[in-house]
């Protein structure tokens, strides 16, 4: 710091003579001298400067991608360089105020840099001050973590060993084989009294625990299937190891049929559904095969019903091309779609209501309820799936009786968009036919998804972080990564894809970058990928089977503004709300719906990189 006084007192001297002959080279020698004081602070201030926090999204950027970091916490100097893999300099400059946003939620200050000049694929080094960090520019950004995401139902199957030469570390032996499952009395019928045993084996658990939902099945199943038009020819050479890999079927859709085999037995002799297959109490942190507890089929309702309907319609359609491999597999999805919707017009309202169950019915249930008061958006999206794979007017009508008002982001206990969006790619793929009753319902779709996407984009590029989601609390909820992040991201792709405007799908990559870094705590959100990523996610198997690392590919809920479960928690503000423990139940669990959209996501922006 001396020699920089002492070389400032030095270029005063040296202009004020130059001034006295010729003004011009004043400010020249000037510009000179404090450009030179700056470089040279930053080589003697050493320890004095401050370390910088880089956010930045740890999986890479497409080579034709918009390419911000985010800095936080440097108040002195704001020197950055970049360097490729050899050392040799890319890029260098200073943080500028004009480039300076503030947190919604705190005075936190950060600065963006832009890097997309950066098109060479290859590996680089950012350096703030002493702070450094690397990133790629590659073209199969999310190739691994999209076979991981994929993966991760593997680890979640039921009723099968998990073996070494697909899971590696991760194997375990089979459990939960569900051959013998009791009818709780709630399901009783004359058919099927209670205490009468059914088989209904296979499946995948549902999230941290051990149990299998239909709700929650048939929205995590309609998820992938409803993108799978737009990302069919990314996935269809996907490898992603599992028993059925090579049989001629993209291994996301075999993955999917060992759930859907699961769910056609769920479906009551009248095509009713059971609303979950469940222990009476949710098992401790234990491996499957030390489960002891009796597994039931507990009461039918019409959105699991529905629910049920809508996603074997779709599987029906999809999976017709494979009937050497599923042989007789989309007819009977047809059959039993139709069958479960019947059911669900003679019964409307039925609804699970646990608190009311327990009190009627021994043994009383506490697992996970999906309980859902409102069966309107599952008529919706169940009328449109059935529509678009048998083409009977019948539906269309009951899907024009059902129509939502407004637009919602979908979720399990709120699926009309499932069914918006699939009309719209059914068109926008090329796959159906339209007539003027289909455009009806394709505009109202279309104004509906356009109408979110123009006000959830707004200003985006003007927040800290740089992405339409994180902006508000309320975007900080249970599964906001999930939810929010991913899902909000892949409907700004299917508006892309219905405007061919670009923007939606630079905000939807904004998300991305959030999600796996681009965010106020580092973490990319989704075990095993990533600098910096959760260890300790609220998921049994991964808590017991007594390997550090957890299964990866998992993505975790994230920052929820309202958890309180116990002293987990650093930070009060909503982004930061997160804590990586196993106890963090709100934060840190993981979901089949929510690896859904990390399937979706992935395999969408792959498909989409180049535009």
């Amino acid at each position: 710091m001396f020699f920089c006084i002492i070389h400032f007192a030095y270029s005063l001297i040296i202009c004020n003579f130059v001034a006295k002959l010729q003004p011009i080279y004043l400010g020249i020698i000037m510009k000179k001298t404090i450009f030179a004081l700056l470089l040279s602070s930053s080589m003697t201030l050493g320890a004095s400067a401050q370390d910088a926090a880089i956010h930045i999204n740890q999986m890479g950027f497409f080579p034709h991608q918009e390419k911000v970091v985010v800095v936080e916490g440097v108040k002195m100097l704001k020197k950055y360089n970049v360097t490729d893999a050899s050392g040799h300099k890319i890029e260098r400059g200073f943080l500028l105020k004009d480039n300076a946003y503030r947190s919604t939620f705190s005075d936190d200050q950060a600065y963006h840099i832009d890097l997309s000049s950066i098109i060479r694929p290859g590996d680089y080094y950012l350096e703030v001050n002493k702070t450094k960090t690397k990133f790629t520019v590659k073209n199969d950004v999310y190739d691994d973590v999209c076979k991981a995401a994929i993966k991760a139902f593997y680890y979640q199957r039921s009723g099968m060993p998990i073996e070494a030469k697909y899971a590696g570390k991760w194997n375990r032996p089979a459990a939960h084989m569900d051959t013998e499952v009791l009818v709780h009395p709630s399901a009783a019928t004359e058919a099927r009294p209670a205490g009468t045993k059914i088989s209904s084996p296979k499946g995948w658990y549902d999230a941290g625990d051990y149990n299998k939902y239909i709700v929650n099945s048939g929205f995590a199943i309609g998820q992938m299937l409803n993108i799978y038009p737009l990302v069919e020819e990314y996935l269809k050479d996907l490898d992603v190891n599992i028993p059925e890999s090579g049989n001629g079927v993209p291994d996301i859709l075999n993955e999917i049929y060992y759930n859907l085999e699961w769910m056609l037995t769920m479906q009551d002799t009248d095509g009713g559904l059971y609303h979950k297959l469940t222990t009476p109490n949710f098992e401790g942190f234990v491996m499957p095969k030390d489960c002891k507890q009796q597994r039931y089929v507990v009461q039918k309702s019409t959105c699991a019903t529905l629910d049920f309907a809508a996603s074997m319609a779709m599987a029906s359609r999809i999976y017709a091309k494979y009937e050497k491999q599923f042989p007789g597999f989309s007819k009977k999805a047809l059959d039993a779609a139709k069958r479960a919707y019947l059911w669900a017009l003679q019964n409307p309202e039925v609804y699970y209501r646990q608190e009311v169950l327990n009190k009627n019915f021994s043994p009383k249930v506490n697992t996970g309820t999906y309980g859902d008061m409102n069966a309107k958006d599952e008529f919706f999206w169940a009328a449109i799936e059935l529509y678009l794979t048998t083409g009977s007017d019948m539906f269309l009508k009951e899907a024009n009786s059902y129509k939502p008002s407004n637009f919602s982001i979908p979720v399990w206990g709120n699926v009309s968009t499932l069914g918006l969006t699939s009309w719209l790619l059914h068109y926008y793929c090329g796959t159906g036919k339209r007539t003027s009753e289909t455009l009806q319902m394709e505009n109202f779709a279309k104004d509906l998804l356009v109408n979110w996407a123009d006000k959830y984009i707004n200003n985006s590029e003007k927040t800290m972080f740089m992405a339409p989601f994180g902006t508000k609390k309320s975007d900080f909820h249970w599964a906001s990564m999930a939810e929010g992040a991913a899902t909000e991201a892949l409907l700004l792709i299917q508006t892309y894809v219905v405007t061919k405007d670009k923007k939606y799908l630079i905000n939807a990559r904004r998300n991305a970058d959030y999600l796996f870094g681009r965010n106020p705590l580092n973490y990319c959100y989704v075990t095993g990928f990533g600098q910096k990523s959760p260890m300790n996610p609220h998921h049994r198997i991964s808590a017991a089977d007594g390997i550090e690392e957890p299964i990866p590919g998992l993505l975790v809920g994230g920052p929820n503004a309202t958890a309180n479960e116990g002293k987990y928690y650093e930070f009060e503000q909503p982004d930061k709300r997160y804590a990586d423990n196993q106890g963090s139940y709100t934060t840190n669990e993981i979901a089949i719906n929510w690896n859904s959209a990390l399937v979706a996501l992935t395999a969408a922006l792959q498909t989409y990189q180049e535009y």
